[in-house]
């Protein structure tokens, strides 16, 4: 038995040369390769074990691609503005500016002992006034180009707290900080114009290599769809509602409307009958998130005691208030046609509201419907001069009927809506707007930038629902650039998405102070070509990135318009609830927090990484097991000792070694293309057992060995090195090119088979790989010998590379 493996040692060895000589260095002349992870909140003092999955399997992408001779651009940074953060001081009663440097730095540790090949000298913070120098430049331009724009909006509002409250803040319908009821409360808002670039997001999803889980999230989260808006009459007012319908075909179906609680006509359309139900309603609807209320749960509403007339038939037609209804979704209005639409269905059954079947499958109608007819395509039936019609076809055809009519017209509708940039928060970029009383909001000039927070001592949400910075004075008030006169800043500041929605760009020239990437580096090492990171992310990050990035393409900063050509979601590592046991997020709340730097000082950091891979399938969530470290750690110790046995070994190479290599280099390479990244290391544990036995007979010969390491490094890169040093290596071995497998090595000259008799295995046999059926049969009756004495063959079957069966009674 050789040397004992001791991963202490060998890690700070590996780690100590790394430094002193990086691996992955750009020579100017090899290709780049973008490998990019989803950089981390600091709003937390340290990882655990849950975080380290993502950023093994970066490494391992980047090692690999390094090993194709590739110069692998993999940096890191932090997403240090914004919510997690602000709260995390505030939780901790300290200024976020100290604990966020003091999380980063704590954080970073941790991540240097993953080993990944990160290059610390792209490192970005976002709270970094040079970066967010940039950050505020973009808008700025946002602002110049008509996308940046104010309106008042409706926001969510904590009665306890007394702050205003982003939409992460809220679950189900209760403040996340104190539990209190969530109420709205309009207030002034920048918003970005990214609905302008709907039909670009939504068409460019076909050349983008994601998930097709994550562009149908996309797709559905734009919400492009074609109808129709049309005009009703409300019953004895010279006022209108208008709905927007993606089924205008269905207009002679429609036996009732339901209105947003927050529509303008709202409580007008109460009669004095119901006045007091409707504010009520109104009132209770108020309390709830936009999130709580499109859950599937009972629909409730309040009939407001007014009618609308169809413009179709004439027919009269009661309007109700439901919270299922957004205000800002449409017209927040919508026509009712509860014969097919389940919604609409359930709501009329409740509330006892007729049900007119439109659309027929075979031109009847339905007795005693149970459940809405929700098929694409029928006859149309009870729907006057449009009786036997094609659904399908008029469909089509509706919404120019409509507009022909003059009571609406053909239209586009999409769910995106405009972005709401602003925040009531301290710890975020000042959006660099200027209010002054002559010229209007005027951009800071660029020059100015980047305006910078004013330090204070207080920094929390104040009462009002403006940001803590309204209340400062001497940093509110300021000259306006334009005119000279008295102006006052721009008091709200940006969400956190604003510095994380173009991150990816400014890693390749981090110290450009005269531009947010140079021409030249952004065409020769954008866009990222790997993004690893969480589905969590699959919407809102992901969409704003890619809006960034077209708007940045159409003014000329970059060439490209999608930041990511290709996307891989891993799934969560899992703790158990101490209570339940059931699988849960890790948390410290939940006191199931597994930490990475016991593991890594009692098994090392590739046992680790290897274990990461291995705990399942890198795309699905999976549940972390003391117990399964240690079967990994077996692994590497008989893997390292099988490595160092044979080492000085003078063994021939043979068609089995050559059959052995070329497979493992097959299952390894394609697994790991496929991102099946746990059966790869299964492969090597299967592998590495029929080593370890050939160990104890012929050995193993050293170009095998030397592929062995190979084949490994990038997932266990302090092994990798440790044991191509052994074997004679004299530079790294990520500097050497990924072994390639050749077909014709891995056909065997013979193949062991079962020899049946009846179905049931009796002998085995080898025979040449290369036999006809008639010879292999042969072959396994010989082997059966006198098995066959005294019986008929009645059937002889060969299941070529599988099994003999001899028929016999």
């Amino acid at each position: 038995m050789g040397t004992q493996y001791n991963h202490k040692l060998i890690e700070a060895k590996w780690t100590k040369k790394w430094e002193e000589k990086p691996i992955n260095v750009n020579d100017g002349v090899k290709p780049k390769y973008y490998c990019l992870d989803m950089f981390p909140y600091p709003s937390g003092n340290g990882l655990h074990v849950g975080h380290w999955r993502g950023y093994v399997i970066s490494d391992v992408w980047s090692r690999y691609q390094l090993m194709h001779g590739k110069y692998v651009i993999h940096p890191m940074g932090w997403d240090a503005f914004g919510l997690p953060a602000e709260n995390y001081a505030i939780k901790n009663g300290i200024h976020p500016s100290i604990s966020t440097a003091a999380n980063i730095a704590s954080i970073k540790k941790q991540i240097k002992q993953i080993a990944a090949i990160y290059d610390w000298d792209m490192e970005v913070n976002t709270t970094d006034p040079d970066y967010f120098k940039w950050t505020q430049w973009i808008f700025v331009q946002m602002f110049k180009n008509g996308l940046a724009y104010e309106k008042e909006m409706p926001i969510n509002w904590c009665p306890s707290c007394k702050t205003g409250l982003a939409n992460e803040e809220v679950k189900e319908g209760k403040c996340e900080r104190c539990g209190a009821d969530v109420t709205k409360k309009n207030l002034r808002q920048w918003m970005l114009k990214i609905t302008a670039y709907a039909d670009r997001l939504l068409a460019d999803l076909d050349k983008l290599d994601w998930p097709e889980k994550v562009k149908k999230m996309q797709a559905e989260w734009i919400g492009k769809s074609t109808g129709a808006e049309v005009n009703f009459k409300i019953d004895g007012k010279d006022e209108s509602i208008t709905v927007y319908t993606t089924r205008p075909d269905t207009l002679h179906g429609a036996t009732f409307m339901v209105l947003a609680p927050e529509h303008k006509l709202a409580a007008e359309l109460a009669t004095p009958e119901t006045k007091a139900a409707v504010d009520d309603y109104i009132y209770q609807t108020s309390l709830r998130s936009s999130i709580d209320r499109m859950a599937d749960h009972e629909k409730t509403g309040v009939f407001t005691g007014s009618y609308a007339i169809n413009p179709l038939n004439g027919s009269r037609i009661p309007i109700w208030l439901s919270d299922y209804v957004l205000a800002d979704y449409g017209t927040g209005a919508i026509m009712c046609v509860p014969a097919h639409d389940d919604r609409d269905f359930e709501f009329a059954k409740k509330f006892n509201i007729p049900i007119i079947q439109v659309i027929s499958k075979d031109g009847k109608e339905i007795e005693n419907m149970t459940e809405a007819y929700t098929e694409a395509s029928g006859v149309m039936i009870n729907s006057g001069e449009w009786n036997g019609m094609e659904s399908a076809v008029l469909k089509k055809e509706a919404p120019h009927i409509i507009e022909e009519k003059g009571f609406g017209k053909a239209t586009t509708n999409y769910k995106l809506r405009d972005w709401v940039f602003s925040r009531q928060r301290y710890w975020g970029e000042p959006i660099p707007i200027i209010h002054c009383p002559d010229c209007g909001a005027v951009p800071v000039p660029e020059e100015d930038l980047p305006l910078m927070l004013p330090e204070v001592d207080k920094y929390e949400p104040t009462g009002t629902g403006e940001s803590p910075l309204a209340a400062i004075d001497s940093w509110v008030n300021t000259t306006c650039p334009c005119c000279g006169k008295p102006a006052k800043r721009e008091t709200n500041t940006m969400p956190q998405w604003a510095g994380s929605s173009w991150y990816f760009l400014r890693y390749v020239d981090v110290n450009n102070d005269k531009e947010l990437v140079s021409k030249e580096k952004a065409d020769k090492y954008l866009p990222v070509d790997m993004y690893i990171g969480g589905v969590e992310h699959a919407v809102l990050h992901l969409l704003y990135s890619r809006f960034y990035t077209k708007f940045l393409h159409d003014i000329g900063v970059v060439g490209f318009d999608e930041p990511f050509t290709k996307l891989f979601n891993q799934g969560m590592i899992c703790g158990r609830d101490r209570e339940t046991g059931k699988p849960t997020k890790m948390s410290k709340s939940l006191g199931n927090i597994v930490s990475p730097d016991d593991i890594v000082n009692d098994y090392g950091c590739d046992a680790l990484r290897l274990y990461e891979l291995f705990v399942g399938p890198p795309e699905l969530d999976s549940i972390w097991d003391d117990a399964g470290i240690d079967g990994i750690s077996r692994f590497i110790k008989r893997f390292y000792s099988m490595v160092i046995d044979n080492a000085e070994k003078d063994v021939a190479e043979t068609p089995e070694l050559l059959r052995l290599r070329h497979g493992l280099i097959k299952d390894i390479t394609q697994r790991l293309e496929s991102f099946n990244l746990n059966t790869v290391i299964s492969a090597f544990m299967e592998y590495n057992n029929k080593f370890v036995d050939l160990t104890k007979s012929t050995g193993v010969d050293k170009e095998t060995l030397k592929t062995m390491v190979k084949l490994i490094a990038p997932f266990a890169p302090h092994i990798g090195e440790e044991l191509w040093e052994v074997l004679g290596g004299t530079d790294s071995v990520f500097h050497t090119e990924w072994p390639e497998f050749d077909e014709a090595h891995l056909k065997a000259d013979t193949i062991t088979l079962p020899v049946q008799v009846s179905g049931k295995t009796r002998v085995t046999v080898d025979v040449p790989a290369d036999a006809d059926k008639d010879t292999i049969i042969a072959l396994g009756k010989e082997a059966l010998g006198d098995r066959l004495d005294g019986k008929t063959i009645i059937k002889e079957i060969y299941v070529p590379g599988k099994i003999i069966n001899i028929v016999a009674k």
